[in-house]
């Protein structure tokens, strides 16, 4: 029964936009409800009709994930490229052209600069910067593939590159990723570099003589001549023997010496190089040194030639004055040949006799022994002085020992006594100073074992000391001290009289008289006085001091009377006794210590000590 089926507007334009609008009227201008639901929840509805019908869609599997570093390896962007570098220690060019090819590596974002190898150009090239991500500013940016293009300049580390070409991969590459490249430009060359690839002109010479005739027909063809360089006028000069060659081929001189052997010279190869000698030269002037100038064919108006050498001849070759005495036989054959030169005869060359110098020994300086530093100046390689072994093993520990007393004005040496010991196997001697306690002197060695010269002789011929020179009383002087002998061992006595025809009668003599009261008084100790009464008195007297003078230090007492018998024979003077015992503090006045003084006396001005210690144990 419906006849109208027509649709309302809904679609138009207003200001030119085009809009949508709902249907006022439904089909036919049946009458419109108006729906409960927004537009939106509409559109829903006709989104989800399949859903409300079907179910829910199975949505499709993700894509797989691929990291950059798979996406893009090996991906590589090669720019070509130069820089400039200034050259300021060349006059020959100013600035440097340096070719370099700037590689971006996609996978990492890294970029490295790489100068390919140019042959003998004195550069170190290869790459110039490692493979890194390269800081583009201070804020912490990097540089990006997006930041390079074609005829642009960048700057890595203070060196701007400019940018002129890329391969075909990077310009694809950027295309696909919206960048549009400049247009390349002309790589820019050193022009020092191309200065040098520009071959050289000849200079055109005009037609004359082959100037290789010479050399074709004289090659390996030289004169020798034997000449002598006198130079003995000069200080330390002598005669050198010497051959020289003249080469043919070049008009080229050569002078070789001849050394002989064991001559005391270097082997040098050749005096003087093979070169072009001049004979006359121009006039120059003086503005500057000539000793540091080349010669120039423009400053030589005659060269050496074959005609200036003969023999008899004396020439001057850089400074150096040669006479020729003699020739080989092919130069003989040439001058016959060339010359017309049929004399020949070398000439007698007389060698100067050589002037003996004596041998000046200088002073010995004060260190070691004269016979030790007498070797420097004998040899080059000093040996050893030559001992007498025979000596050595015959007086083998054989020491003859003397007491001996500083002469010195000073007060604190006149009580200071030493041992002088002469060792017969090198006839060297030693001081040793017996330390005292409480003299505020150390004592000990006082010299080493070394041979001692007399006073008055020279370095060059020393007179040591000898046995016979040691005698009582006698001053021996050693390197500035005086000393005084005033006792000897009885070892000196015993050895001087088995060897009386070595020694002087005044030294035997002088031991002799020294010892000879020593004995008697040894022939009259405790000659009178029975030993067990002299052990009953001791026992006594030990008693006595044990009760009334415990305080005494009997070790002092053994100390001080062995310091006081410097020849260890147990006798010593009756004054210098009683002083040691007052300062030691000895009861000497009680009776049986006098008693015991009495029994230990030798004669009225000895004493043996070592039986009064007895009764100190």
């Amino acid at each position: 029964q419906k006849t109208s089926f027509h649709r309302s507007h809904t679609l138009g334009f207003r200001n030119g936009y085009a809009f949508s609008q709902l249907p006022r009227e439904g089909i036919g201008g049946e009458t419109v409800f108006p729906n409960l639901l927004s537009q939106d929840q509409l559109d829903d509805l006709c989104t989800k009709g399949p859903t409300l019908t079907y179910g829910p869609a199975k949505k499709s599997p993700p894509p797989p994930f691929m990291p950059s570093y798979v996406a893009f390896d090996k991906q590589v962007l090669k720019f070509d490229a130069y820089f400039q570098e200034e050259v300021p220690t060349s006059a020959e060019e100013h600035y440097r052209i340096r070719q370099v090819g700037i590689y971006y590596y996609l996978e990492d974002d890294s970029m490295c600069v790489i100068e390919p190898a140019v042959k003998n150009s004195g550069l170190v090239q290869g790459k110039l910067m490692r493979r890194h991500r390269v800081p583009k500013n201070d804020q912490g940016d990097y540089y990006h593939w997006k930041d390079l293009n074609l005829a642009t300049n960048i700057t890595m580390y203070g060196r701007t590159y400019r940018l002129v070409n890329c391969d075909s991969f990077t310009k694809v590459f950027m295309e696909s990723q919206g960048i549009v490249l400049n247009p390349p430009e002309q790589m820019v060359s050193d022009p020092y570099t191309e200065q040098r690839r520009t071959p050289v002109q000849k200079p055109i010479v005009p037609a004359g003589p082959d100037p290789l005739w010479q050399f074709l027909t004289y090659d390996t063809k030289v004169l020798r001549f034997y000449a002598i360089w006198d130079d003995t006028n000069h200080p330390f000069g002598d005669q050198h023997r010497c051959i020289i060659h003249y080469f043919l081929a070049d008009d080229t001189v050569e002078v070789r010496e001849v050394y002989s052997k064991n001559d005391g010279r270097d082997p040098f190869p050749v005096l003087m190089k093979r070169q072009r000698l001049p004979k006359t030269l121009a006039e120059k002037k003086m503005g500057f040194p000539s000793c540091v100038l080349e010669i120039t064919n423009e400053e030589v108006l005659e060269w050496y030639s074959p005609k200036d050498f003969a023999i008899g001849k004396t020439l001057t070759l850089l400074g150096r004055t040669f006479l020729i005495y003699d020739c080989d036989k092919f130069t003989q054959n040439f001058y016959r040949e060339k010359f017309g030169v049929t004399d020949f005869q070398p000439l007698q060359i007389s060698e100067k006799p050589l002037e003996k110098v004596p041998q000046v020994i200088p002073p010995h300086n004060g260190f070691g022994i004269p016979e030790d530093s007498l070797q420097n100046c004998l040899r080059l390689i000093p040996k050893r002085p030559q001992k007498d072994v025979i000596k050595m093993l015959e007086n083998n520990l054989k020491v003859l020992r003397y007491q001996a007393a500083l002469e010195s004005p000073v007060p604190e040496d006149r009580n200071r006594r030493f041992i002088l010991s002469y060792f017969l196997s090198d006839d060297t001697i030693s001081i040793y100073e017996p330390p005292i306690r409480n003299s505020g002197i150390p004592g000990g060695k006082y010299l080493r074992r070394t041979r001692v010269a007399k006073p008055g002789s020279t370095p060059e011929d020393p007179i040591y000391f000898q046995p016979s020179d040691f005698t009582i009383g006698s001053t021996i002087e050693v390197f500035g001290h005086r000393f005084v002998i005033t006792d000897a061992d009885e070892y000196v006595l015993n050895y001087l009289e088995r060897n009386a025809e070595s020694f002087p009668a005044t030294t035997l003599q002088s031991l002799r008289d020294h010892f000879r009261p020593r004995k008697a008084v040894k022939d009259t100790v405790n000659n009178d006085i029975p030993k067990q009464d002299l052990d009953d008195l001791i026992e006594e007297v030990q008693k006595e001091l044990k009760l009334y003078h415990s305080y005494l230090n009997t070790r002092k007492f053994h100390e001080a009377f062995h310091q006081c018998d410097k020849d260890g024979s147990g006798i010593v003077d009756k004054g210098k006794f009683l002083d040691l015992c007052d300062r030691l503090e000895v009861p000497t006045s009680t009776i049986l210590l006098k008693k015991l003084i009495d029994y230990c006396s030798c004669g009225e001005d000895y004493v043996n000590y070592r039986d009064f210690l007895r009764a100190f144990p």
